[in-house]
């Protein structure tokens, strides 16, 4: 099964307790903590997070540092723990274009867990559905124009192959936190037989016994992919 998660909310966990916004992505580093080990103990196979989208480059300077040097810290201490518990981290996104330093602890982090293979952790970094799939778009048009493609080749199942998320299978379920209705521009292609849940519940809050639940939840609808 795989989950993917909209982590929402922290800036106004942090607001309702007169905080400032880094004290609720601190926060939401302990939801992470806590998501990532049950989906592992109720065998979840591919867990991803939308992390850093293309979008947050907007926020104040010191905000996106402080996010990176958070996800780097993270990538750092909890190596050991990713390891222990047989996890494997990956990343979906436009790597390339975030500054070395940045990413540099991540990068360590997914080489280190490489041969684990237990649960699968995805974080989609600098990422962009709608930039995916221009990406994707672009690169079948560079292998047409090569030869390496005939146009009745091109199907959904060979677009998905050009995705950033290639091989991981589409999700089954998208959680958002935190009560809002929107997709947010993540994972547009991948989403689109996807069971949707939507809690109120801020990202920081979001416990083991919530998520259990949601799961169960989902176990209980019937995907009919079209189909009567």
């Amino acid at each position: 099964m795989h989950v993917a998660i909209i982590m929402d909310g922290n800036g106004r966990w942090a607001a309702k307790r007169g905080l400032d916004r880094s004290s609720g992505h601190k926060a939401g580093v302990d939801a992470v903590r806590r998501i990532v080990e049950i989906s592992g103990q109720i065998g979840i196979s591919y867990l991803t997070l939308y992390t850093f989208s293309v979008e947050n480059w907007k926020r104040p300077v010191s905000e996106v540092g402080f996010l990176f040097k958070l996800l780097n810290d993270t990538a750092r201490s909890e190596l050991a723990e990713l390891n222990r518990n047989n996890v494997r981290l990956i990343a979906t996104g436009q790597l390339d274009q975030i500054p070395f330093a940045r990413r540099r602890a991540i990068l360590h982090a997914i080489e280190k867990t490489s041969k684990n293979t237990g649960l699968v952790l995805n974080l989609a970094l600098n990422y962009s559905g709608r930039m995916e799939i221009v990406e994707a778009v672009k690169k079948i048009a560079r292998d047409y124009k090569a030869n390496k493609l005939k146009l009745s080749e091109i199907d959904d199942t060979l677009f998905s192959s050009y995705l950033f998320t290639h091989p991981l299978p589409d999700p089954d379920l998208l959680i958002r936190t935190s009560g809002e209705m929107r997709l947010s521009n993540f994972l547009l292609w991948q989403t689109s037989y996807t069971e949707l849940f939507i809690t109120e519940t801020l990202w920081p809050d979001f416990s083991e016994r919530e998520f259990v639940e949601i799961v169960l939840e989902y176990q209980k609808r019937e995907r009919r992919f079209g189909k009567l």
